[in-house]
């Protein structure tokens, strides 16, 4: 992971969120089975995280499979857990020796128990990496995380009058990773599709047409630049 060269005009955001859209597409315009987008995603995912840590993010989150994606065919659904647990094998080793820090998101629920303990112990392994934290949100939804926030506040006996924002954000999946700054989803779609509703209230988006296996460095930099361009009000004036 060489650092990059090229100087981001303005500031660069702290985290970077992305909804990884657009994998069956990307397979179907090329004749192939979605299942084939979703491998061409993954090895693309490899060059985004180097992108990242050339333009110095600090963090990154990605939306890699939702509480609502069980509901795809079966072929699929075991499809895209075994390229979980093929990734887990095959690169762990090389983020964690470049300082990767892994970060599940979302319910292990569901999950066979293989697959859940390669998951915990690539956490495990890589707690202490800083370079970059990678937050994958698999078996994640944003309302399930706020229901299971609640139901934890609850069980700790936590009084309503003591029920704050940033009480409620220790409670959520991504307690200590600060909100995005900037959430990105390819492929042209418009919706936010459950992904960080707590986390991106006051998060700049942009959507760029193109599909994920195609996201590359260059078009991270593009969303890099457009970000630079935004004003960050949070609900208030400019000075």
């Amino acid at each position: 992971m060489a650092k990059n060269t090229v100087k981001l005009p303005g500031q660069v955001p702290s985290h970077i969120a992305i909804i990884m859209d657009g994998n069956g597409r990307w397979a179907q315009a090329r004749g192939l089975p979605r299942l084939a987008g979703h491998h061409a995603g993954t090895e693309n995912l490899r060059r985004v995280i180097t992108a990242c840590v050339d333009f110095g993010i600090q963090y990154l989150t990605i939306y890699a499979f939702s509480t609502e994606n069980w509901g795809r065919p079966f072929e699929e659904v075991q499809g895209l857990m075994g390229i979980l647990e093929d990734v887990i094998d095959r690169e762990l080793k090389e983020l964690d020796s470049q300082g990767v820090q892994l970060r599940h998101l979302g319910r292990l629920d569901g999950i066979k128990p293989s697959l859940r303990q390669k998951v915990n112990n690539a956490v495990e392994k890589t707690k202490n990496n800083s370079r970059l934290v990678l937050c994958i949100g698999f078996n994640y939804g944003g309302r399930d995380e706020i229901v299971c926030a609640i139901q934890n506040l609850i069980k700790d006996g936590i009084k309503p009058e003591d029920v704050t924002e940033e009480l409620v954000s220790q409670y959520l999946f991504t307690a200590g990773v600060p909100d995005p700054d900037l959430i990105i989803r390819t492929s042209g779609e418009l919706r936010g599709s459950n992904f960080l509703i707590w986390q991106g209230a006051y998060s700049e988006w942009y959507f760029p047409a193109t599909y994920w296996p195609d996201f590359d460095k260059q078009e991270l930099q593009r969303a890099l630049e457009e970000y630079s361009k935004r004003d960050r009000r949070y609900g208030k004036v400019s000075p």
